[in-house]
């Protein structure tokens, strides 16, 4: 049976991703809500329900990377099930002018919806902001900037990372890729004439990933690749590999690949060096064996290696003899304005990450959490894991339990036990909706920062 075009694979991973990062904003809005929009002063359009029974509190939310749509729920059964316990909602489309990074503009947008609710719908007792990946940098940025705007947050497999960690890891995994099985795309990694190009480029880096996967050889540079990825090695549809089966991790890791992850993070490099205005990501001076004993896939790399009777020293010195990728300063510094989070808190913020986020890998969620520490506002943060694949798959129950705890820190002052493995699973079962996988659980260190 012939495999699906990577293009068709790609599309599909696009609308998924699209789907869950932005939920569908023109679905039908439940009977008992009155509904707002309006356009904003860069263009940005914005959305709001209101219950006709409202209990005060306004949920702000930021949604993912994806087309410049208003949003106002990370889904349309989470919609429902919120509008249904009284809470308003509120969100914006970003400046649609631009790129489909939208970092320019969205917290500034976010804020703008904010008032025009007040201005229309009515004011609010409590503001909630609530972000989904790419708009869950969103919401760390909110919640570090809310100057009394917003009361607390609630971040929802967030890219708190940042966007220059973000492209640095994919650039190492890509690096890897190109210089091992497609040496003519070697230089064509970053500074992307087009989504075209990229979605090309995407197309054939996967394609010589495929073939790479027939060999002991091409498996274990692979395994290297996804290591620099911090790449889950739980795929869907697959049972959790066992912890020193190699063989096995790689295989789910490569079934991510060949899914279509480089159509997707390819060409969103594109977006991200649109709205840069030029290359933000660099190797140059990067120590590839440096990186690779980082990473927590680095005993199942060596493996791999080894039972391919390969030299690990000698690939890795050929990726840092040949890394020589700069960054256009004036590109990474916007997008380190724009793009990052961390730097400080000034509500109660609860994260919650799936454990195998193919997109996002929950490895974010140590990094941010050291940046919150060095600002000496770890008081504030508080993380929380779900035992499940893939990105932004996060029940109803589990976004509801989540946003129900950081309502208990605004109340009483304190988190006490209200964002606990054992009482966020409580909370999410004795909502009797579709169910919860809380789990206890620790990232490892993000892969690739520089």
């Amino acid at each position: 049976m012939p495999r699906p075009r990577l293009s068709t694979l790609a599309a599909a991973c696009a609308t998924a991703l699209a789907t869950a990062l932005l939920g569908p904003a023109t679905s039908a809005q439940a009977t008992t809500a009155n509904h707002y929009s309006g356009t904003l002063s860069d263009g940005a359009t914005w959305i709001a329900d209101k219950p006709v029974h409202w209990n005060g509190s306004l949920l702000l939310f930021s949604h993912g990377f994806g087309p410049t749509t208003a949003a106002d729920a990370p889904s349309t059964a989470v919609r429902q099930a919120l509008l249904n316990a009284g809470y308003a909602l509120v969100g914006s489309s970003y400046d649609p002018n631009g790129s489909m990074w939208a970092l320019d503009s969205a917290e500034r947008d976010q804020f703008a919806a904010l008032t025009a609710f007040r201005r229309q719908a009515g004011t609010p007792t409590r503001v909630i902001s609530v972000g989904q990946s790419m708009g869950g940098l969103i919401n760390a940025q909110i919640a570090r900037d809310s100057a009394g705007r917003v009361d607390g947050s609630l971040g929802l497999c967030g890219l708190v990372a940042g966007g220059v960690d973000l492209d640095n890891y994919q650039l190492d995994a890509e690096y890897t890729l190109a210089t091992f099985f497609d040496p003519a795309d070697a230089d064509k990694l970053v500074n992307l004439d087009s989504p075209t190009d990229a979605a090309a480029l995407a197309d054939r880096l996967t394609k010589a990933v495929e073939t790479a996967q027939h060999t002991p050889a091409g498996r274990a540079r692979i395994a290297l690749a996804a290591a620099y990825l911090n790449l889950t090695d739980w795929a869907p549809g697959q049972q959790p590999p066992a912890r020193d089966d190699f063989a096995d991790q790689e295989k789910q890791q490569y079934a991510w690949l060949a899914q279509g992850l480089l159509g997707f993070i390819v060409p969103a490099r594109w977006s991200v060096e649109q709205s840069a205005g030029g290359n933000t990501s660099w190797n140059k001076g990067v120590d590839y064996a440096g990186l690779l004993r980082k990473s927590a896939h680095a005993k199942q790399v060596k493996a791999l290696y080894r039972d391919a009777g390969i030299d690990l020293r000698n690939d890795l010195n050929r990726l840092t003899r040949g890394a020589d990728i700069t960054a256009d300063p004036a590109a990474m510094a916007h997008l380190k304005r724009t793009s990052t989070a961390g730097q400080g808190l000034a509500v109660p913020l609860l994260d919650i990450h799936t454990t195998a986020d193919q997109l996002v890998p929950v490895e974010q969620e140590s990094a941010f959490a050291g940046r919150v520490r060095r600002a000496g506002d770890s008081a504030l943060l508080r993380q929380a894991y779900v035992a499940r694949q893939s990105h932004c798959n996060f029940t109803t129950a589990e976004v509801l339990a989540g946003l129900h705890a950081v309502e208990h820190r605004l109340e009483t002052g304190h988190w006490d036990n209200s964002a606990t493995t054992a009482e966020l699973q409580h909370s999410a079962d004795g909502l009797g909706l579709d169910g919860a996988a809380f789990t206890d659980y620790r990232p490892n260190r993000l892969t690739g920062t520089r």
